[in-house]
């Protein structure tokens, strides 16, 4: 199908979560309509979120023309001319200045893999900065960090969602795929479901073991789970010789944590420990996964390999029917960060500090490896940079609302608000595109073509519906125009998706994420392709990888590292003025910042406002009741929701979804000590007071 080509029916994937669900678009009298195909992973269902999507199409505040902030500080419309114009100018004088890393970009883990990559190229290439990352960073990094060191090579699962359907025992370590990938829980349903949570969400309801440790203790638990599997005799000891390495040092730190130890620090109870282990050493198929709950943590790449060196202990990863995984969360999670918009990396999963990776990229791309800039700041620290000397001085968006989904976003709100230009493409006026000098209409994903990487490192294909309204463009043919503006080649930048990816597969050619033998013609003619998929000129076209590890993993010796990690205490504990725990996360109806689904009527509905979940016993000494609002304070700052009381929380832990703006903003309190390996945020933990309030608005 050429990219240009509209139809009256295609195809194509569900817009939001990792799981990407099959669905085929289509018209009919009342507009566009949407129904689940038998794709793997959904098998013909699809979630609340994935049934409105059309809504979005055509919600009453699209963008629809570029707007330009004028001198009495108002956004009004103009033409596309005019507004690249504008943004051109200001990046050449700011570069002048100021020098190009005054010039940075923040990317998003919804980006197709094309747009990804030009993003990254972009930055590089056209505004020479080193200054981009991504809002990924804020959602699967500490897990990538672990399996990569771990296995060596980070993809999600590395097997096809459909093998859950054939295990026995899974442990969910800080996941809830029944609110946020409901569709995943069919493959659930046969196994006895161990899950790791503070909260007793829709998932925990549903588990035959529910584990409830403090907030920000996980890697306490995880190291005593692995030390009962050893003291149990549950380790598998032919698995860890034979396949592994590191194992006595790793042991050495999980020694000290005997269960009653764990107990006291985690405050689950040892038979629960112990009941957790036996159900995945008895299992004969087993998996252990971990999701933002775990990992979103100034400890996460400590917690999730903890949680890795737990299932090589048990003689999972690289087995078939069995394994180790985590559920990436965004729609491309798996692809955004493969394909350059990461701070450190270049197209292919490629680290930008290695000499032949960037010669490898440099030469695709027709420019001198020594002109590529070094790493940049990661997204949190990009972000608190901004404005400041040294720091960025004009911030391009794409595909994400740091106004809401960055800790501390108020602090970050000051940063975004000191820029000399902030330019925001998106397709709703989002939060953080009302602070912009500049808003850049761009297509959504069912007006235009490109590919999709979903959690299990399958390549997919997006089609387009549809064009986008008259006065709307793509990501692509914005960074096209900005770039010629900046002196790039006109040709360095194609406005085709499908000449987009076959230079990424160029690009990525014997890399990590090697994409090199897929194309759209395969795509399209039906495979069923996950990376790596390298070229085989002359010969067969390699089949793809769907199963990673079966026979050896990807460090030169063949065997899986166990990681020597120990537990330490969140970065904020809490005190006299701060007596309580908060932790974020998501709910059934909304995605990410809320910035699409809090404009789809039925999802706004379902849940409309910001809220606080709290215990009856905490709400009681707290002077708090059912339904009335309520001031949650941290160091930070304060958000007010209205009070939900939920008699299965921990007397210690509040929880607040991040959804919603202004002052039901979650991470108006959320930490920002982030990880020291994979510069992830402290978003599960956080030290609070909770009081009455008198707005929940």
């Amino acid at each position: 199908m050429p990219d240009t080509a509209a139809s009256t029916s295609v195809a194509t994937h569900c817009p939001y979560c990792a799981l990407q669900c099959g669905t085929r678009l289509g018209h009919d009298s009342g507009g566009t309509v949407v129904e689940p195909s038998d794709f793997p992973v959904n098998d013909g269902r699809l979630c609340q979120k994935g049934w409105t999507a059309p809504a979005l199409l055509d919600v009453r505040d699209r963008l629809r023309h570029p707007l330009v902030r004028d001198a009495v500080g108002r956004l009004v419309p103009v033409d596309w001319d005019t507004a690249l114009d504008t943004v051109a100018e200001k990046l050449w004088r700011i570069r002048d200045e100021h020098g190009p890393d005054a010039l940075a970009v923040f990317g998003g883990g919804g980006l197709t893999n094309e747009k990804a990559y030009l993003l990254g190229k972009f930055a590089r290439l056209a505004l020479k900065t080193s200054q981009i990352d991504y809002n990924g960073r804020f959602c699967m990094s500490s897990a990538a960090v672990a399996g990569a060191v771990a296995f060596g090579l980070d993809r999600g699962l590395p097997f096809p969602v459909g093998d859950l359907g054939g295990a026995e025992a899974i442990l969910l370590a800080g996941a809830n795929p029944a609110e946020t990938m409901p569709p995943l829980m069919q493959h659930l349903e046969k196994a006895d479901c161990i899950v790791v949570d503070p909260r007793r969400t829709k998932t925990a309801e549903r588990a035959a073991l529910h584990l409830q440790p403090v907030p920000g203790t996980d890697l306490a638990l995880a190291l005593g789970l692995l030390h009962i599997a050893v003291s149990d005799g549950w380790c598998d000891k032919e698995y860890v010789q034979e396949r592994t390495t590191g194992f006595d040092a790793a042991w050495r730190r999980a020694v000290t944590w005997w269960p009653e130890r764990v107990e006291r620090v985690t405050g689950v109870p040892v038979a629960e420990q112990r009941a957790a282990v036996r159900m995945l050493g008895e299992a004969r198929r087993a998996y252990v996964l971990t999701g933002r709950g775990a990992e979103q943590h100034s400890k996460g790449a400590d917690t999730a390999a903890a949680f890795i060196n737990l299932a090589l202990a048990l003689g999972l990863p690289g087995v078939a029917g069995s394994g180790y995984g985590c559920l990436t969360g965004q729609g491309n999670g798996q692809g955004g960060r493969e394909h350059g918009q990461k701070a450190d990396q270049l197209p292919g999963y490629r680290m930008i500090t290695d000499s032949a990776a960037r010669a490898h990229v440099a030469q695709v791309w027709g420019a001198d490896p020594d002109t590529l800039p070094g790493p940049g700041r990661s997204a949190y620290e990009l972000l608190d940079a901004l404005g400041t000397d040294g720091g960025p001085r004009a911030l391009l968006v794409f595909g994400s609302n740091p106004a809401v989904s960055a800790p501390n976003a108020a602090h970050v709100c000051d940063r975004l608000a000191s820029l000399d230009l902030l330019v925001v493409a998106d397709f709703v006026p989002s939060d953080t595109a009302r602070m912009a000098d500049v808003v850049l209409p761009v297509a959504q994903w069912a007006e235009e073509e490109g590919t999709m990487t979903n959690l299990e490192g399958r390549v997919l294909r997006r089609r387009r519906l549809h064009p986008p309204p008259d006065g709307v463009r793509t990501d692509l043919e914005v960074l096209h125009g900005l770039a010629v503006r900046l002196g790039e080649p006109a040709d360095r930048y194609p406005t085709s998706p499908r000449q987009v990816f076959e230079e990424l597969r160029r690009a990525s050619r014997s890399g990590r994420a090697d994409y090199s033998g897929i194309s759209y013609d395969r795509l399209d003619a039906g495979e069923t392709l996950h990376w790596p998929c390298p070229e085989t000129p002359g010969g067969e076209p390699h089949p793809g990888t769907p199963r990673l590890f079966l026979d050896r993993f990807a460090h030169p010796d063949g065997r899986a590292r166990f990681a020597e990690v120990d537990h330490r205490d969140p970065a904020e504990t809490t005190d006299a003025d701060h007596p309580l725990y908060a932790t974020t996360g998501r709910v059934l109806a909304h995605y990410q910042s809320g910035a699409q689904t809090r404009r789809v009527t039925e999802l706004h509905e379902a849940a409309p406002e910001p809220f606080v979940e709290i215990h009856p016993d905490t709400a009681e000494r707290a002077g708090l009741r059912e339904g009335e609002p309520a001031r949650i304070t941290s160091a930070r700052g304060t958000a007010v929701a209205r009070v939900r009381l939920v008699g299965s929380m921990r007397t210690d832990t509040v929880f607040v979804p991040f959804h919603y703006p202004g002052p039901g903003r979650a991470n108006l309190i959320t930490s920002t000590a982030l990880d020291p390996r994979s510069r992830m945020p402290e978003f599960k933990v956080c030290a609070v007071r909770i009081e009455p309030g008198t707005d929940a608005s």
